[in-house]
C-alpha cells in the first residue's frame, strides 16, 4: 500500500526577490549626501560614529549600532555628524505585507542581530563587485570569483534580519511591561556608552557613571565588562582617542590643546594613551594623514 504524504508549502513572511545595492562607507566629517528617493526599500546601519539622517520632513541622529529603514519613494539624505562615520547601506525590493512594519522605523540593533548585518556585507563582498565609497553605484555586478550560492545567502541573511526585527517589534509591548534581565542589562550598557560618548571632553570617573545610571559600582562594572569585554575607564579612553583623532584631522588644535580639551591629566599621558590604543603617537598619526591623502 502506498503511503500518502502531505506536502506543506512554506509561508514566506518576508520575501526579498531583488537586491539593488550594498555599500560600506567610510567618510570624513565633511560627508554630505544631499538626498534622493526611489521605489525600493533601504536600510542604513551605523557601524561607527554618528550620522544625521533626514527622512521627508524628519531629522534624527543615528549613533553606533543604530539602524533605520527608508520606505519606497521616501526622500532621505545623510551627512556626517561631529565625527568621521562608517555605515552600511543596503537597498532591496520587497512587496511582502509584513515589510510595512518598517515604515518610519529605527532602533538600536540588538547585539544578537549584528552578526547578521556582518554576514550580509561579507557575503555581498564575496559575490558582487562593490566599489568603496561609491555613492553613485546603480547596479551590482557579479564577480567572476563569486562562490556558489552567494546571491541566495545575501537574500537569506537579509530576510533573516527583517524577520528577527519583526519578532522584536511584536514582542515590544510585552517587553516594555516585563523587561527581561538581559534587556535591562543591555539597556544599562547602552546608557553608559551614550553618557561617555556625549561627554568626550569631561574627565569621567566610574562614580560619575554610576550616579548617572543609578546603579552600584560592582554590578555596573561587572555588567559592562561582560557585554563589551572592556572596563568602563578603558572604553572611555578609547572614545576620547577616537574624538582626538577627529580633532587632529580637523587641524584646528595642537596636541596640548587637544589633551586639555579632552581632560587628560597632561599631554604626556595623552600621548601615551593615544599610542597604547592606536599603536602610533599623535605626531605619527598626523603624519599618516598626509601620507594617505
Amino acid at each position: 500500500m502506498k503511503t500518502r504524504y502531505v506536502k506543506t508549502k512554506f509561508n514566506n513572511t518576508i520575501n526579498v526577490p531583488k537586491i539593488i545595492t550594498v555599500h560600506y562607507y567610510e567618510f570624513d566629517e565633511q560627508f554630505n549626501f544631499e538626498g534622493e528617493s526611489h521605489d525600493f526599500w533601504e536600510i542604513v546601519y551605523v557601524d561607527k560614529g554618528k550620522i544625521s539622517v533626514i527622512s521627508d520632513n524628519t531629522s534624527i541622529i543615528l549613533g553606533q549600532g543604530e539602524i533605520i529603514f527608508h520606505k519606497p519613494n521616501e526622500f532621505h539624505a545623510v551627512k556626517a555628524y561631529c565625527s568621521s562615520p562608517n555605515f552600511f547601506v543596503i537597498s532591496f525590493e520587497c512587496n511582502s505585507i509584513a515589510i510595512k512594519q518598517f515604515e518610519n522605523f529605527h532602533t538600536l540593533l540588538n547585539k544578537k542581530l549584528k552578526p547578521i548585518i556582518a554576514s550580509i556585507i561579507a557575503e555581498a563582498e564575496k559575490t558582487y563587485v562593490i566599489p568603496k565609497n561609491d555613492v553613485n553605484l546603480r547596479k551590482l555586478e557579479l564577480k567572476d570569483t563569486a562562490l556558489i550560492g552567494g546571491e541566495q545567502l545575501v537574500k537569506t541573511y537579509l530576510e533573516q534580519l527583517c524577520i528577527m526585527l519583526l519578532r522584536e517589534i511584536s514582542q515590544k509591548s510585552e517587553t516594555d511591561i516585563f523587561p527581561s534581565k538581559e534587556n535591562l542589562q543591555n539597556s544599562l550598557v547602552e546608557q553608559v556608552k551614550s553618557y561617555i560618548e556625549k561627554n568626550p571632553n569631561k574627565k569621567i570617573t566610574v562614580s560619575d557613571v554610576c550616579h548617572y545610571v543609578g546603579y552600584g559600582k560592582s554590578m555596573l562594572c561587572k555588567t559592562f565588562k561582560f557585554y563589551t569585554g572592556k572596563g568602563i575607564a578603558s572604553y572611555a579612553n578609547e572614545k576620547k582617542i577616537d574624538y582626538a583623532k577627529d580633532l587632529i584631522r580637523k587641524g584646528n588644535m595642537n596636541f596640548t590643546e587637544i589633551s586639555d580639551y579632552l581632560s587628560f591629566d597632561n599631554s604626556q599621558y595623552f600621548s601615551r594613551t593615544f599610542k597604547r590604543i592606536t599603536g602610533m603617537t599623535p605626531s605619527e598619526f598626523k603624519s599618516s594623514l598626509f601620507i594617505n591623502t
